[in-house]
């Protein structure tokens, strides 16, 4: 089968690419689209350390062929959007509902592939950039047929991570003000969870002009080309800044921005070893930082929910489809990863 691979130099289609059959607890399923995201692009540029050789790619939706032994949420036929949580479901964190923090659920990359005789890793437990890839039955979330799976591959990881950091982390409450800083898809998804939370005002902030359509049609009241206007719209500050672009330079304005008891979540990869700083002082008025990881999803019970809501017209995926490729056109998945 084709797929992508990364081999620490060049990025490039082989079509000789071997997945091995799903296991106990595991799903085999036919990709049929999947999206380029910035961390594809992080690894390739060395932002985000992976071993390698790798297969990149992990914002996809596909048809299941095969399930392992155990598996009976899902079955051959069915359609399923991906997420990248590849949790363990019985430690202490998960049972608590919080996969996100589950040790198993990252930093151990596996190898189900092989290309010539030599076994290669799986990008962030999903390897999309493939025609075929097996995942944990805990990745694969059943999704109605009438989705178009272009759309929905955006889900697994756009959608959890931005929507998500609004529902899940920062819980954004109705008459809000919130901050965006960087409106690329996670951007993107960041604002319309703020418009689905019921945010009152909803500032914008990017660098490029020509993103202010976009950035409204998602759900921003108001569009700027840099924080320093930010004090005209919210004069004594944010309630929350979200910081989605991974500078640190931004991350510093993002805290800045905020009002008393404003919170700074952090979304954006900068390199592993960046620094960043604030003026202490001007936390003691009940300000937080907040990181966050993968939107503090739940996936089985997230992607469900903004399938549903995609299906009634209040979460925007189509229009996002630019980001997202259909299967087979890998070479230009490659070089758009190559190019960054």
């Amino acid at each position: 089968m084709r797929g992508v691979i990364f081999d620490g130099k060049q990025t490039r289609v082989v079509a000789d690419l071997e997945v091995r059959e799903p296991g106990p607890g595991e799903v085999r399923v036919a990709i049929a689209a999947a999206g380029l995201c910035h961390s594809d692009l992080s690894v390739v540029d060395g932002t985000i350390p992976f071993p390698v050789p790798v297969v990149l790619g992990h914002e996809g939706a596909g048809v299941v062929e095969a399930v392992g032994g155990g598996v009976t949420h899902v079955a051959p036929g069915d359609h399923v959007a991906l997420s990248t949580l590849a949790n363990c479901g019985t430690c202490a964190e998960c049972d608590r509902g919080r996969p996100t923090m589950c040790r198993q659920a990252i930093g151990r990359p596996g190898r189900p592939f092989r290309h010539d005789g030599s076994p290669v890793h799986q990008f962030a437990s999903n390897s999309a950039f493939a025609e075929r890839t097996v995942v944990k039955a805990v990745q694969a979330v059943r999704i109605p047929d009438d989705i178009p799976l272009t759309s929905a591959a955006l889900i697994g990881c756009g959608v959890l991570t931005g929507v998500g950091a609004v529902l899940n982390r920062a819980r954004v409450d109705r008459g809000d003000s919130v901050l965006v800083i960087g409106t690329g898809g996670i951007g993107l998804n960041v604002l319309q969870g703020a418009r689905l939370a019921g945010a009152g005002r909803i500032v914008a902030v990017d660098a490029n002009p020509a993103k202010a359509e976009m950035a409204r049609r998602f759900g921003a009241t108001d569009f700027l080309t840099s924080t320093e206007g930010v004090r005209d719209l919210l004069p004594t500050g944010a309630d929350h800044a979200f910081e989605c672009v991974g500078r640190v330079e931004l991350i510093r304005e993002a805290i800045d921005a905020l009002d008393r008891h404003g919170q700074a979540i952090l979304l954006g990869v900068p390199p592993a070893t960046a620094e960043a700083s604030f003026r202490v002082s001007s936390m003691y008025l009940d300000k937080s930082i907040l990181g966050c990881r993968y939107g503090s999803s739940r996936p089985q019970r997230d992607i469900a929910l903004y399938a549903a809501l995609y299906r009634q017209g209040r979460l925007l995926l189509d229009e996002l489809v630019t980001r997202t490729y259909p299967v087979g056109d890998f070479e230009k998945a490659a070089a758009d990863a190559e190019a960054g």
